[in-house]
């Protein structure tokens, strides 16, 4: 009995449940703390603390590399390098293929429902796509990027593991989403990459501040540039031609420029044709499916046959005329094969120009004591004098000179003197030099002809090394100068603009001039002049007089349309 009592008794003894409930959660709240503290210090089994960026080395592998890069700059959902598609062959189906069980057909047809439900979310992730060289499969030849915002730190990953690419060739940025700040990260990031890089292709990324002429620097080695579809206006076209060429500088490494599909104007067609003048490295130029009219048709029409130097060009090219005689002079003793006997021809001149400076010191001692009329008719009779002796036969009047201040002074006064001495006292030889420089000039010309053929990038740094074009020989007309117009051009591509027949005149008188020089061509490595101009989809009848002038001279020099004609005659 009194242990009924007492079992009883203890029950209300026992603590309730509600209390073991809320203690019990209390030493776990503390058990926790206690955990994640110990978590906190020391890192959890099987992870690796991040590791540095910096501390990694590229393999050459842009799959690899770039992976290891964005975990470690703790960059999770980056996108994913995967090869770029390509055109399925249609090919013949063999045999063996055709008799494979109807089973296996059934399973196909059962996994396409699923893998076309997830390959329309894949399409939409962000990818970098790359082309491999065939015979090494991880080597990347080319890199596409569209259809995502390209950001800043994706172009601090790209700086890290593209310039381990060895065989990089090209890259393609459409629809990225670039600015001006991510525009001059990308450009800062081209010298990093390896020296075979030669195509950039930006389409699709209008840039309010039209700063696209960036990437046609002095120091720029993009070959192939495309700036399709970027809204490029009229201040855009002005920027990039002023890059192109300028009076003291130009672009020397660029090959073809594409700008098709932007908004150019006639205004912006003009300031490509400025560009045009003193260029000589452009062969390919697309102005297709812009707002140029019958005024930018003309300006662009006048780069290509003789055009008039303005006066800024004048002067110009009478400076270089003078430094470049001075360099000759001073390098005709030493490379000279008769320069020791031209020195002792030059010793009694010398002593001949010292003696007349002595009679003019006189002189004009004499002048100043005489009257002023006296003095101005001996003047005039020394310089006679000086005239005569410094004319005389087999002596050029910048032989002979005593000191190499008289050259300084001659560019500090006028310098249309100076071009006149040149033009006549040195006669034939400067004729001959000028001649070994068109033709140093025209080597050079087609030898980045031959890049464009081959691919071959050691051909386009030689072909930097060409003659500025204000010292190609000129024709004076009408007291004006006139400059042959460019002959390096061989691609234009006018398609769907504005042009009218006015326009189309003045392409007329261009191709009739690039086809009389082309025949009248002495080397083979000369220039060959405009090959290939398309002006269809404007507004002119096809069929107009002046349209169809233009076809039958350009058909004859369109090397692929040449090339076929010769492969029908090969068959026939």
């Amino acid at each position: 009995m009194s242990s009924e009592p007492s079992a009883t008794g203890t029950s209300p003894r026992t603590p309730r449940p509600g209390a073991q409930k809320s203690s019990g959660a209390v030493t776990k709240k503390g058990d926790r703390a206690a955990k994640d503290k110990t978590a906190s210090a020391l890192p959890p089994v099987g992870e690796e603390e991040p590791k540095n960026p910096e501390e990694y080395q590229c393999t050459g592998v842009l799959e690899t590399d770039f992976a290891e890069l964005c975990t470690r700059s703790g960059y999770t959902d980056f996108p994913k390098v995967v090869t770029r598609p390509r055109a399925q062959q249609s090919s013949v189906p063999s045999a063996s293929l055709t008799e494979k069980p109807a089973q296996d057909d059934q399973r196909l047809s059962a996994s396409c429902s699923q893998n076309s439900l997830e390959s329309k979310y894949v399409f939409f992730r962000p990818t970098i796509q790359v082309e491999l060289e065939q015979e090494d499969s991880k080597a990347v030849k080319e890199i596409y990027i569209r259809g995502w915002k390209v950001e800043d730190r994706i172009l601090g990953i790209f700086s890290k593991c593209l310039p381990s690419l060895s065989q990089l060739q090209a890259i393609n940025l459409w629809k990225v989403g670039l600015t001006d700040k991510t525009l001059t990260t990308f450009i800062a990031l081209l010298p990093l990459c390896s020296s075979t890089l030669r195509k950039v292709s930006l389409e699709g990324n209008p840039i309010p501040e039209q700063s696209f002429n960036k990437l046609m620097g002095l120091d720029s080695t993009i070959v192939h540039l495309s700036l399709r579809n970027n809204n490029i206006n009229n201040h855009g076209a002005q920027l990039l031609g002023q890059a192109l060429s300028t009076l003291h500088n130009s672009n020397r490494t660029l090959v073809s420029l594409n700008l098709a599909f932007n908004h150019i104007g006639d205004e912006g067609a003009g300031y490509i044709a400025d560009g045009l003048r003193l260029n000589r490295s452009l062969l390919w130029l697309s102005l297709a499916h812009n707002r140029i009219q019958d005024k930018g048709a003309l300006k662009l029409a006048e780069v290509l046959h003789p055009f008039e130097l303005t006066h800024r060009e004048v002067v110009e090219r009478r400076r270089l005329l003078l430094v470049k005689g001075t360099q000759e002079r001073s390098r005709s003793p030493s490379s000279s094969r008769y320069g020791d006997s031209k020195a002792d021809r030059e010793k009694p001149q010398t002593l001949g120009i010292s003696n007349i400076a002595l009679v003019d010191k006189q002189e004009k001692m004499q002048s100043l004591k005489a009257p002023k009329g006296l003095g101005k008719k001996k003047e005039k009779s020394g310089e006679v004098v000086k005239r005569e002796e410094k004319l005389g036969p087999g002596q050029s009047p910048t032989q002979g000179t005593p000191k190499k201040e008289d050259a300084t002074k001659a560019g500090k006064g006028k310098v249309t003197i100076p071009e006149q001495k040149m033009s006549k006292g040195k006669g034939t030889k400067m004729a001959a030099k000028e001649k070994r420089s068109i033709l140093l000039e025209s080597e050079h010309l087609g030898q980045s002809l031959n890049y464009n053929q081959h691919s071959k990038p050691q051909l386009v740094v030689e072909a930097t090394e060409m003659v500025n074009p204000l010292l190609e020989p000129v024709e004076h007309r009408d007291g004006k100068v006139f400059l042959p117009g460019n002959k390096v051009l061989l691609h234009l591509n006018l398609l769907r603009n504005q042009i009218t027949e006015v326009g189309l005149e003045g392409f007329l008188t261009a191709v009739q001039y690039q086809v009389q020089v082309s025949k009248s061509r002495t080397s083979s490595k000369a220039p060959l002049g405009l090959l290939w101009l398309s002006l269809a989809k404007n507004r002119f009848d096809p069929q107009c007089q002046t349209h169809i002038m233009i076809q039958e001279l350009m058909l004859p020099r369109d090397p692929v349309k040449a090339k076929a004609r010769e492969e029908e005659a090969a068959a026939t």
